[in-house]
């Protein structure tokens, strides 16, 4: 049975560029244009996947009490803040409302695809009874590929699917420095430079709230990061 993908975009080309786009892929399009529309459909049946512009309409954080409202109908449906603007508090105020992942529009139709097949894929394994998986244990550092889940000191570690492929290349080789592009590569995506980076420091930070004293991830000026253990 198709995917069905909840598509809640103002911008009418946009949204019927990327319901296309979607569609093409054999899932199914539910687009709104606005908060009100979206929520009244969701209290009715959720979607399997949610992309949420921030900005709707008259609202301009009318995708942030979208979210809201999904996660409490939903703890596990996978959310996907889609928008325009970039920046660390937009970020920040997205992934604590429990989005999943944060993409600008910027980025390529094959990117977006891939963090949504990703997305589904984290949910259908977390949906499975627990079983031998494929893990990395680096210290304190757990790090389980297959479900795509990370702990720190024995707590979870909410990373979204970009910054869990983007630890993922740091880890696989601890001390060896990873380039940005490098980074790219392993995650699937495509930004400048500055993305990376803001990417690297929000890693870090999710860690530092478990633990004041984590230190793990170095930024090797001009070159990269690496992982020390």
């Amino acid at each position: 049975m198709p995917r069905t993908i909840a598509l809640v975009e103002d911008d009418a080309a946009i949204r019927e560029n990327y319901t296309l786009a979607l569609q093409a892929q054999g899932y199914q399009v539910q687009a709104y244009a606005d908060r009100p529309r979206a929520a009244a459909a969701f209290d009715t049946a959720l979607p399997d996947l949610a992309i949420i512009d921030i900005g709707l309409v008259d609202e301009m954080e009318g995708g942030f009490k979208l979210c809201q409202q999904l996660r409490q109908l939903s703890q596990t449906l996978p959310i996907i803040f889609f928008t325009a603007r970039d920046n660390d508090v937009d970020t920040i105020s997205g992934l604590r409302m429990g989005a999943d992942d944060y993409l600008t529009k910027d980025i390529s139709m094959a990117h977006l695809l891939a963090r949504i097949a990703a997305l589904f894929r984290r949910t259908d394994l977390l949906a499975l009874p627990q079983q031998q998986s494929e893990q990395i244990r680096l210290g304190e550092l757990l790090v389980d590929i297959s479900r795509m889940t990370v702990t720190w000191r024995l707590q979870p570690v909410a990373l979204t699917v970009t910054e869990f492929w983007m630890l993922h290349a740091l880890i696989r080789r601890p001390g060896h420095v990873k380039s940005r592009q490098q980074l790219m590569d392993e995650s699937q995506m495509v930004v400048d430079d500055t993305t990376i980076t803001s990417h690297i420091k929000r890693i870090r930070k999710k860690f530092v709230q478990l633990d004041n004293d984590f230190e793990h991830i170095d930024t090797v000026y001009g070159i990269g990061y690496r992982w020390q253990g």
